[in-house]
């Protein structure tokens, strides 16, 4: 399964917290490694400092999950499951033209 998978920081502490907190963020990515079963397609961050972006792709939904929880103290996440373009236009042009022939 396809899915986008969205962040951004989880902040309301003061300056110094926020600071700290970003510091062992980043100690936590440069350490991490995805599962071996995620194939993460497209990894990017928004340019405000706001979180960021991943195209990732698993049949295993747990691995997702593990990065989720390793990092959840620092981010917020919302994960989109999604279908590649062309197969996403044939299914709806099956699912309407299947609706166009009931009468």
């Amino acid at each position: 399964m396809k899915y986008v998978l969205t962040w951004k920081p989880r902040s309301g502490g003061s300056a110094a917290e926020n600071e700290a907190s970003a510091d062992r963020a980043l100690d936590l990515v440069s350490k991490w490694t995805p599962d071996p079963d995620v194939t993460i397609h497209q990894f990017v961050l928004r340019i405000d400092g706001e979180g960021g972006f991943a195209v990732v792709e698993s049949d295993n939904p747990a691995g997702s999950l593990r990065a989720v929880a390793i990092f959840s103290p620092f981010s917020e996440y919302t994960i989109y499951p999604v279908i590649d373009f062309a197969e996403g236009v044939q299914a709806i042009t099956e699912g309407v033209e299947w609706r166009k022939s009931v009468t």
